[in-house]
């Protein structure tokens, strides 16, 4: 699908809906505290590319693609490890009955993958296999074909739209989740690829998180729109579109403060900076991403559902994969939600942040091959 930006002339800073800022010490009362990792100021390092004489396109490409592969199934090891003990201790030696079913079961609700998939399991390996002596390989093997099924259909890379200028992507999501880091993998990748991009440092009540973006932005070559400590960060949105319009950018990134998703003030700030886009491009933001920790498991259920019901959540991206053994969260949260996954981390650097592919990721989630 093609987008289209209408121009808006003659746009002036709004001023009929800004509110009174909350003080410093209630705004952080209110926020969870974000893990060290997040401040490190550390900016994700490419590995450096072979020569371009040095070896064909497609062969690049290729060991480039291997390379993902394995960091893909090294970061999921937890998560597989896991599962295949799960299964290797339930159907070692063993006929597929009605107890072996029900254990399967729940060591699949208990890695997350939710209990739709689970029942979905379990009920075709009872139709095919009941009675019968089934090896582990043969359940992880039925286990990925299903959790393939079941989430190629969200399997969606975040594409950005060349007839919008700037194109503006507005990263939300709680404390700790990785969103700032993300945004610096994400602008790297954009500026490799010729592209022009801007950041806007919208935790405007962390400093920080505004010395963290400038640092990075720096480091890529990104211009960052930054206001003083506890300005309004609607309004700050708003100048960022407006000097990124003018700059000719191509791509808008804008950082914003750790949301509590159950904390409706909070939100509702999120909304109205929503709302102040659209007065400068009616069309904006024109992706909304939702950076969710895959370490808070079922936690990251109650912040889809809120982030989607409140601001219109438009694509997901799943960081620290390689940091926990509830991978697995990612099958349910596409059963239940049906939001795009556009991408997944499974480490630091910038090429540990990849476009989302079901099948290399289902394979990879039960230790098998992609």
């Amino acid at each position: 699908m093609r987008f289209w930006r209408r121009n808006v002339p003659g746009e002036t800073t709004p001023q009929a809906e800004e509110v009174p800022a909350p003080s410093v010490e209630a705004e952080a009362a209110l926020r969870e505290p974000a893990p060290a990792a997040e401040d490190s100021g550390e900016l994700p390092q490419s590995q450096p590319e072979p020569p371009a004489a040095a070896t064909p396109r497609g062969a690049v490409d290729s060991d480039e693609r291997r390379g993902w592969f394995g960091r893909l199934r090294a970061g999921l090891s937890r998560s597989s490890a896991r599962l295949n003990d799960g299964i290797n201790q339930i159907f070692n030696r063993r006929r597929l009955d009605d107890e072996a079913l029900l254990e399967l079961e729940e060591l699949l609700i208990a890695s997350d993958m939710g209990v739709g998939l689970a029942a979905e399991v379990t009920e075709a390996l009872r139709r095919t296999r009941f009675n019968q002596e089934v090896a582990p390989e043969e359940v992880r093997a039925a286990l990925a074909d299903e959790v393939i099924r079941l989430i190629e259909p969200v399997t969606r890379p975040l594409r950005i739209d060349r007839a919008r200028r700037p194109f503006v992507i507005l990263v939300i999501g709680v404390n700790g989740s990785g969103k700032t880091t993300t945004i610096a993998k994400l602008a790297k990748q954009y500026r490799d690829e010729g592209l022009g991009v801007v950041l806007a440092a919208g935790d405007t009540f962390r400093a920080a998180a505004v010395e963290q973006l400038q640092i990075w932005g720096e480091r890529i070559g990104a211009p960052v729109v930054t206001r003083p400590a506890g300005s309004d960060a609607a309004g700050l949105a708003y100048d960022a579109l407006i000097e990124a319009r003018e700059a000719g950018a191509d791509i808008l990134l804008i950082d914003t403060a750790g949301r509590l998703h159950n904390k409706a003030d909070l939100m509702g700030e999120l909304q109205k900076i929503v709302r102040v886009l659209k007065k400068v491009d009616s069309q904006a933001p024109h992706s909304v991403l939702l950076v969710l920790d895959a370490t808070t498991g079922q936690n990251a259920h109650a912040q889809a559902e809120t982030f989607r019901d409140m601001v219109g959540v438009t694509g997901i991206v799943m960081t620290k994969l390689d940091g926990t053994a509830r991978g697995g969260v990612l099958v349910s949260l596409a059963e239940k939600y049906g939001i795009p996954i556009h991408a997944i981390g499974v480490g630091e650097s910038a090429e540990d942040l990849r476009p989302f592919e079901a099948r290399a990721y289902a394979r990879s989630l039960v230790g098998l091959d992609p």
